[in-house]
């Protein structure tokens, strides 16, 4: 895969998710991550079958159709449709093994999740491997704890903790930040309702995301 960096430095960033529909509450946090830590270009991976969640609402499709008009006209954003074309479940340290093959062992690579996937890191599956291939740059959520479940958890927080973006650059991997982007209390979970009930969602979402959950007749 060729990422067209000139930078072999640059940090190359990935963030997963249903996005069943996608939001500003992961539009907005990863824009301003990247403000945060100077990222160059960060890669929007939709998944197909999560392991850890309730299936998707819209099909694979619609939900790639969303995340792209979602991104039209932003050169910071992209999407990878990898993890769409698999039928077993999209296990992040699978896509992540991919990538860094793809990518070579030295250019930085980081992958985004919530405060809520971290304190929830522990179930996934190898996720004692993450960091092998990454770094972790996690946006904060509202309403969420700030400490992980067990003293071991914490210690193994702190040991790989950073609070220098410019030690992101400097490894290809093995570091986690706790980002001060924005906290916004929108979910997709409530989006779905709204559109059940009929609530207007104009400060949720993107207009033409809007449009087309309308034209599909999808979370009615």
């Amino acid at each position: 895969m060729s990422d067209g960096f000139k930078n072999n430095r640059a940090i190359h960033a990935f963030f997963g998710g249903t996005f069943d529909p996608i939001h500003y509450g992961h539009l907005r946090p990863v824009e301003a991550l990247a403000q945060e830590v100077g990222l160059q270009r960060i890669t929007l991976l939709p998944n197909h079958v999560p392991p850890h969640r309730p299936q998707p609402e819209a099909n694979a499709q619609q939900r790639l159709h969303m995340v792209e008009l979602a991104i039209e006209n932003n050169p910071l954003l992209s999407v990878d449709e990898r993890e769409l074309h698999r039928t077993t479940p999209s296990y992040t340290i699978d896509t992540l093994e991919e990538l860094r093959t793809e990518r070579g062992a030295e250019r930085p690579m980081a992958f985004i999740i919530g405060q809520d996937s971290l304190l929830t890191l522990h179930y996934w599956h190898r996720w004692q491997s993450l960091l092998d291939y990454c770094h972790l740059l996690v946006c904060g959520r509202s309403g969420y704890a700030d400490r992980l479940d067990t003293p071991e958890l914490e210690r193994w927080l702190e040991q790989h903790r950073t609070t220098d973006v410019n030690a992101l650059k400097q490894q290809p991997n093995g570091l986690i930040y706790l980002a001060h982007t924005p906290l916004l209390d929108i979910s997709a979970t409530d989006i779905r309702q709204r559109k059940r009930n009929g609530i207007n969602c104009d400060d949720l979402l993107p207009e033409n995301v809007q449009r087309y959950i309308e034209q599909q007749g999808l979370y009615l």
